[in-house]
């Protein structure tokens, strides 16, 4: 009978210890979600670089990035002063989040991007570019607001996914389309929908009611465009400025 719970112990023992190295590093559950923990300890670490420097610790990107994706934190200016390693569920540490600053100017606060949707999007905008490279136009059907465009599968030929898991909701599929310059985007109006209903705001006509994603999760709204409400208090795609 010893032996038998021995060997009960050692199978236990030997399960606990294969489990790190049965599943890749990028697919390890603390790499895949958002922890409160995480996101409060890259904050501390940006805001006292930021007083230590004067400046914000960002990578150099295009200046036309999506401002959601634009200020993109670099790990490399705050190790090892400031923080010993990359959160776990970083990009930069084999995980599913790219860590970023939305209000960098009045108030610099530090969210993640969700990249396991970034997938879809780059196979689908591989496939519009060699379609716009062989056509000299988008395939585009119908204008779904001011610059955002329908796409035109049935030009396109496209096998892979329209539609993206929402980063907020789920059960919840956001369709993809394509701006002026070609470019994928993500249509979150769905997701806009529930926030308005869900969280008190006091956002009107006009402004870009994206913030209402960003400041209620630790997710942003990547590859979106700007949107704004209608008279009637819907969300509607925003012209631009």
């Amino acid at each position: 009978m010893k032996r038998y719970i021995s060997l009960l112990g050692g199978m236990a023992a030997m399960v606990i210890l294969l489990s790190g190295c049965l599943f890749p590093q990028n697919q390890r559950a603390e790499n895949q979600t958002p922890y409160e923990s995480q996101l409060r300890s890259v904050q501390q670490a940006v805001e006292q670089y930021q007083k230590d420097t004067g400046v914000l610790p960002i990578r150099t990107v295009e200046a036309d990035t999506p401002v959601y994706q634009k200020y993109q934190i670099s790990f490399n200016e705050l190790i090892p002063r400031y923080m010993q390693q990359p959160p776990g569920n970083s990009f930069e540490n084999g995980g599913s989040y790219r860590y970023v600053i939305i209000t960098p100017e009045e108030d610099p606060t530090v969210k993640v991007i969700d990249l396991s949707i970034m997938d879809e999007v780059q196979k689908l905008a591989r496939a519009v570019n060699s379609y716009i490279d062989s056509n000299e136009y988008a395939p585009i059907k119908e204008s779904a607001g001011p610059g955002v465009f329908e796409i035109d599968n049935e030009r396109l030929g496209y096998s892979g996914k329209m539609q993206v898991d929402s980063p907020y909701h789920d059960d919840t599929s956001l369709p993809m389309l394509i701006n002026a310059q070609g470019e994928v985007r993500i249509d979150y109006a769905i997701d806009l929908n529930i926030a308005l209903e869900e969280y008190e705001h006091d956002l009107h006509p006009g402004d870009d009611i994206r913030s209402i994603l960003a400041q209620n999760s630790p997710i942003v709204p990547a590859y979106s465009v700007p949107y704004t409400l209608n008279e009637s208090g819907e969300p509607v795609f925003k012209e631009s400025s």
